[in-house]
Order: C-alpha cells, then structure tokens, then sequence
C-alpha cells in the first residue's frame, strides 16, 4: 500500500539471461548496504543455465513483475476506521464524527468486507424519521439501549437478549398507555407513580427506561425484580432517548450491500471508467474478500510511480512493460546507448566490458562493500555465461581479472565451475519451438526497422539445425503478430565458436550486406561470432546505412 519505504526495482530486459539475472541480484546487494530499499526483481522466466547458478549458490531466484503500470496498491490508503455490521447507527455517527470521513467500510465479524455506509446513508435515515422505530426484527439487544442512552441499570437482565416488542412513550394517561402496552414493549417514562409503573409492568412490558434520573420507588425497583423487569435510569429527556433508540439500528439497516470495490492488483487505468460512472468518495480495496485499504478518486490522479534501477540494458524495447509509467533513478550497463527517456538527470553507469556483473562487482568493492561468496558466485556465473568463458570477442582483461577475483572469494574453480554451467544451459533440451525462438530474446531499433534478435548456446547445433522449418514458422508468426520487421535467431555453438544465424522477415539483404554472405535463404553460418552486442548488432546497424529502405 502506498506510504512508508516504497522499493526500488533492480530490474533486467525482457527474457533475462544470467547477466540481466545476477546483476540485479548482485546490485540491490550494494544499493541495501549502502543503505536504499533495493529489491531485485525479473520480468521474465529463468534460463536452465540462470537456474543452475542460483541452485548451487542457494540464491532465491528474484521477484517477478509482469509489468510497471500503476495499480491501485500504488495509491491506496491504509484504511485504520472500519465498523461492523451489528455495530449501531450511534456508532457509526460518532465514528465518522471523530474521523471526519464520508464513507465507512462494514466488515462482518470475520473481517470481510460486507458494504460500505456513507453521510448521505446517516441522513437519509433521520430525514425519513418521523417517530419511534419499531426494533423488532432488527436484531437490536438490550445492551445497545444501555449503552446508547449512557443508561445506569438500576435492574439488570440479560443485556445480550434481542429485543421483541416496540418502544412506548408514556406521555399520556396511565389509562391509554396500558391500552396501547403489549407483552415485550419498552416504556420510557419520567416521574410517574409507583402504582402507574406497576400497571405497566402487569402488562407484561419487558424494560422501564426512567428519563431525567427521575426518582424510582423502592417498591418499583423490587416488583420489576421479581418480574424480569430491566429498569434503566437516564438523564436525557423522552424525545432525547427517542432518538437513541432510534440509533440503536444495527448498521446493516442502511448500509449497502456488494459495494463497488477494487483490488490491489487492478490497474489504474482499467478502474477510471468504473469511477467515472458511479462517482463515490472512495471504495473499498479487498483480497480474498478481506479489506485491505481504500483507494479516492483523488488519489488515482497522481500515483507514486515506481522507482527502478535498468540493469544489463537501456532500451525502451528491451525493458518490462510499463517502464514509462514508472520513475528510472539508475542505468548500469554494458551495451550501447539505446534511447531510454528520463525526466530528470540520472546515475548512469556504463562501461565497455563484457559483463554487467564486470561492473557491479567492481562497484563493491569502490565502495568497499564486502561480497558475500553467493553472491561473488553469481556475479562470477554472469561473466562466465557473458563471456562464454571468456571466449568472447566482448571478454576484456577486466571481466577476466574480475572473475578469477570473485571465483576466490565463490570458493569455485573458474574453469570446471564454468564449463560446468555453459553444460547445464547448453542445448535445446525439452524447450519448444516457441520458447527455443524466444530463449534471451532483445529488441533492437535499426535504421527505420524494428529488430528481434534471440540467442541459444549449444554444444551441438544439429539439434536446433533439424527442426529449422518449425523454427522459422514461429519467427514468421512472431513478426505477423508482433508487427516486427526482422527476427534473427542465433545458435551459437560453444565448443566450434561459430554461429548458425537463423532469419526471416525483410529486409533480408540486411542480413546479407551486414555479413557478406548470400542471405536468399533462412540461415548463414558465422564462424568465430558467438556476441550479439559485438558481432551482430553492429554489423547491422552500418549495413542499414548503405541499403536502400524496401
């Protein structure tokens, strides 16, 4: 709920790798030690080869998000006023007398929410109130009459037991209230004889409300104890204790039932038009049909963004949804600047190595922030994935003296730990076609044309080879569907250090002019390319200044 020491997202791109991952992970570790809520969190499932590494580090894997919209849990108030349905109309006044609020939730005696109650509801029933209401059937007990009427009970009963007959003022003759007394009946009276009240009590009335602390008869006082005859002493007068009677409903009376209420995940932008269209104060916030907070229609105009730190990535295409709803406060990067927008001077850290977790471990240890060894072996897993230990033509001599640096501290040897984990998140395994196109998918914006470029690591590229057609169709439709111009796939194999660059959509003769390859077909092999930030994506962003838009 809004308020207190709201989180900063530590996030990676879309479809994470283990850099994007561990990053995140391994940045909120510094930003918490030097002392900001830092929370890392992904937008997307976990690799096997991320899996691995968080497993043999005991990490948990990061909060997931799905988006960066503004929800209701984003402005809604903590709600410290509720009242039940069996409280009394007497509460509720003096509830909202003290808390000022318009409008009160009504929870049952479980906590979940019944209706809501509103001023307009209160008045409405005094307006219509023209004498004593009759509190059969309202499930109204002794003890709401005592309390309501600050009464001293002079004759005690049971205070919990319903009340059944109607409420008589006996302001006429002795002779006419006894003609209107029936069995059960509440007679408020002020300084009668005691030979009146006991005429009354023979009618078998089944409480005396004395008004004004009017003096009482000893003798009164003795039958209405042998009758079961609750006698109440007031010091209001009789139109007064009227109207405190007539506050004893329960709240359930007027309150509205099924009230239009919201949830904490709901969007913003989806619950406008609901409160546009019935246009109440406020409305209740539930889960599981608890009551969990109330959100205004004021409040929904100008929602605390959320704060986020952009790990391993700074393109708007790149990054979860929602980002520009949200409040960016830091960049840590490795790649090229892609044109995120924000609306104010940010921290931006970016550096030409080949890992993000290059950088964040060397912020540690600037800031002479220790490393705990779980966390070395996940910034260490990240080199080692980013690098394809330290193969990569995008590997320099810092991300290797980094590496062994954090592999000292893991307690791992660098190399079997490596090869251990490239094995692990190598190779098709029981993926689909869907999920193989999609494997650490980024999108890319060259030239004019919109690009998606995914990457799969493999010890062997036949396995992704056989399936080639599968593989094409599902890249067609992403591009049909997505409204894309061009998806690449890369499957890069380890141990040859080569690439089989898979590709459909238009231009093609991108692909061609970026590699000097004939590209008439689905695929080009590439040997010694194994990065996307540094053999791919670059050769295509000068082959589009030299092609002629289609």
């Amino acid at each position: 709920m809004k308020g207190g020491n709201k989180p900063i997202y530590v996030i990676g791109h879309r479809n994470p790798d283990t850099d994007s991952i561990c990053s995140a992970i391994g940045y909120s570790h510094l930003k918490r030690a030097l002392g900001f809520n830092a929370v890392p969190a992904r937008c997307g499932k976990i690799n096997n080869e991320t899996k691995y590494a968080l497993e043999y580090f005991k990490v948990d894997q990061p909060l997931l998000l799905t988006d960066l919209y503004p929800r209701v849990k984003d402005v809604a108030l903590e709600c410290k006023t509720v009242v039940k349905q069996h409280d009394t109309l007497r509460h509720l006044g003096e509830v909202m007398r003290k808390t000022e609020l318009q409008s009160v939730p009504v929870t049952d005696s479980n906590g979940d929410l019944v209706g809501i109650v509103t001023v307009s509801d209160l008045a409405k029933r005094y307006f219509l109130e023209l004498g004593l209401q009759s509190l059969v059937d309202l499930r109204v007990r002794y003890r709401n009459i005592i309390q309501a009427t600050e009464a001293k009970v002079l004759v005690s009963g049971d205070e919990n037991a319903l009340i059944e007959g109607n409420i008589v003022i006996a302001s006429g003759s002795a002779f006419s209230t006894v003609s209107i007394l029936n069995k059960n009946d509440i007679v408020i009276v002020g300084d009668r004889s005691a030979e009146t009240l006991h005429k009354f009590m023979e009618c078998g009335i089944s409480c005396i409300v004395v008004t004004q602390n009017s003096r009482i008869a000893p003798e009164v006082l003795e039958e209405a104890e042998k009758r079961g005859v609750f006698v109440l002493l007031t010091p209001y007068d009789a139109y007064t204790i009227g109207r405190l009677i007539n506050q004893c409903v329960p709240i359930r009376r007027i309150m509205k039932e099924n009230p239009v209420c919201f949830r904490p995940m709901d969007l913003l932008s989806d619950i406008k038009g609901v409160m546009d269209e019935h246009r109440h104060r406020s409305y209740p916030v539930v889960e599981n049909n608890k009551l969990v907070g109330l959100v205004s229609a004021d409040e929904i105009m100008l929602p605390e963004r959320e704060k986020v730190i952009l790990v391993d990535h700074n393109e708007r295409g790149q990054a979860i949804e929602g980002i520009e709803d949200a409040k960016i406060v830091e960049i840590i990067d490795h790649h090229r600047l892609g044109g995120v927008q924000t609306s104010e001077p940010i921290y931006i850290h970016q550096e030409p190595v080949g890992c993000t977790c290059t950088i964040v471990a060397n912020m540690h240890w600037q800031n002479d922030v220790e490393i705990p060894p779980s966390i070395a072996g996940l910034l260490l897993s990240a080199i080692i994935s980013d690098t394809v230990l330290f193969k990569s033509p995008t590997c320099t001599p810092k991300d290797k003296k980094t590496a062994e640096r954090l592999a000292e501290i893991a307690g791992v040897n660098l190399k079997e730990y490596g090869l251990a984990m490239l094995r692990a998140g190598a190779g098709i395994g029981d993926k689909t076609p869907t999920e193989i196109v999609k494997n650490d998918l980024k999108e890319f914006k060259i030239g004019d044309y919109r690009v998606i470029v995914s990457q799969i690591s493999v010890m062997d590229t036949r396995e992704v080879l056989d399936i080639e057609d599968q593989l094409i169709e599902v890249m067609k439709e992403n591009i049909e569907r997505e409204g894309f111009d061009l998806q690449c796939m890369m499957c890069t194999d380890i141990l040859e250090e080569a690439t089989y660059l898979l590709y459909c959509g238009s231009p093609k003769t991108l692909i061609g002019e970026a590699f000097h390859k004939d590209a008439s077909g689905n695929h080009i092999f590439l040997p010694g390319v194994m990065s996307r930030k540094k053999q791919i994506i670059p050769p295509l962003s000068e082959a589009v200044k030299r092609i002629k838009p289609q």
